[in-house]
């Protein structure tokens, strides 16, 4: 990463460059817009959940072999404990605030 910012090109953006539309148009208002940060610390929860649910399907389709290979009870745990540290994190985050919608 350093390399390709030490070779690239560099530009200096001037004139109808700085501007936040390249079109021509004048922009109405501030064309700046700061977004809520809560909108990424959702999107963010959404994909560790998701991820769970990407690893707890295949999880449940082995169990069965597990099982009659006596290993089944240590399959759950493992799946209990990963589940649980998600849950814990989730915890964390509500009581730290960070899931209110203000």
């Amino acid at each position: 990463m350093w390399v390709s910012w030490v070779v690239r090109p560099t530009h200096k953006r001037t004139g109808s460059k700085a501007e936040p539309y390249e079109c021509g148009e004048l922009p109405i208002g501030n064309a700046w817009r700061q977004f809520k940060a809560g909108y990424y610390i959702f999107a963010l929860l959404f994909v560790v959940f998701d991820v769970e649910v990407a690893f707890i399907f295949p999880w449940a389709r082995v169990l069965r072999d597990m099982k009659s290979a006596g290993l089944g009870l240590f399959a759950f745990f493992e799946m209990m404990v990963f589940i649980a540290i998600l849950l814990v994190g989730l915890a964390y985050a509500w009581r730290k605030g960070v899931l209110k919608w203000d």
